[in-house]
């Protein structure tokens, strides 16, 4: 008759539970990455806002630095002025 080797049941449960332990975490990793990607294509847009807005005060105003806080704002001068 063969022998079956086997860990108590203690140990089994111990590895049972690390890996449960694991694979939520890995699960947890792979829903941070899905935000993580979305949030990326957010700030794309929201730079090619910025960059639009740039673009549409410029052809207004010039270039220029703009204070955020009151909306006033200074002409940046070319270096060659």
């Amino acid at each position: 008759m063969h022998k079956i080797n086997k860990i108590d049941d203690q140990e089994l449960k111990t590895i049972v539970d690390q890996q449960k332990q694991l694979n939520d975490i890995l699960l947890q990793i792979g829903g941070l990455e899905t935000q993580k990607h979305s949030l990326l294509h957010r700030i794309k847009r929201v730079n090619e806002g910025i960059e639009e807005t740039k673009k549409s005060l410029e052809e207004k105003y010039g270039t220029i630095n703009v204070n955020l806080e009151d909306g006033t704002y200074t002409e940046i001068k070319k270096e060659d002025e």
